[in-house]
């Protein structure tokens, strides 16, 4: 009779493989879950252009949904970055990208002093202010009025669109996320959406 002395260290090995492939696959579903909480979220308000005395106005702005609203109240830091492109409508072409601008938000939370924290960055100036409360936060940082885009003297007569793109990074996870998500990008969502096209210069 011959007698497989290998047969338990063998059966030993399988089952301590099934189940590290179990902990991966329960990691990895967990972890889409996290992040599947806040990608389908955030919405972007407007665009809305304006022309006034030859200038191109932008309008625009960021709601955030409960869950992202919590992470900030638990000490979440988030940088927010609005891209606000101009481009030029073609026919038989894509669109063509004219210019844009750049502007940086930063939000996060002290829970011990029980007051948010925004800064604002268009890469030439930074704005920080405090405030006692979160609407008031999200009031100031998450809403860009009236932004001033370019001059139409400096376009040839076209029609155009603005083109919104947000962006938003966890700045700072909790000890517990970060070890347990280590391999997941900090990049939290990318929004898009386009304004209503405009005329610039004489009609057709």
């Amino acid at each position: 009779m011959r007698i497989n002395f290998f047969r338990g260290d063998v059966k030993a090995k399988l089952i301590y493989r099934r189940r590290q492939d179990a902990f991966c696959f329960l990691l990895l579903s967990c972890c889409v879950l996290f992040y599947a909480s806040r990608a389908g979220c955030a919405e972007i308000n407007g665009p809305e252009t304006k022309i006034a005395n030859n200038e191109i106005y932008v309008t625009t702005g960021l709601i955030l949904n409960e869950k992202q609203l919590q992470d900030l109240k638990n000490g979440i830091a988030k940088e927010i970055t609005f891209y606000i492109d101009l481009f030029r409508v073609w026919n038989m072409w894509p669109d063509e990208f004219v210019l844009g601008k750049t502007i940086v938000k930063t939000l996060k939370a002290d829970p011990v002093k029980k007051e948010y924290i925004a800064a604002s960055s268009d890469g030439m100036t930074v704005v920080e202010r405090r405030f006692n409360e979160l609407n008031s936060l999200l009031k100031w940082s998450l809403n860009i009025r009236d932004l001033k885009l370019t001059n139409t003297k400096e376009l040839e007569p076209a029609d155009y669109f603005v083109r919104i793109t947000v962006e938003s990074r966890l700045r700072k996870l909790p000890p517990v996320i970060s070890y347990l998500f280590f391999f997941v990008p900090e990049k939290e969502f990318t929004k898009v959406k386009d304004s209503s096209s405009f005329r610039v210069g004489p009609g057709k």
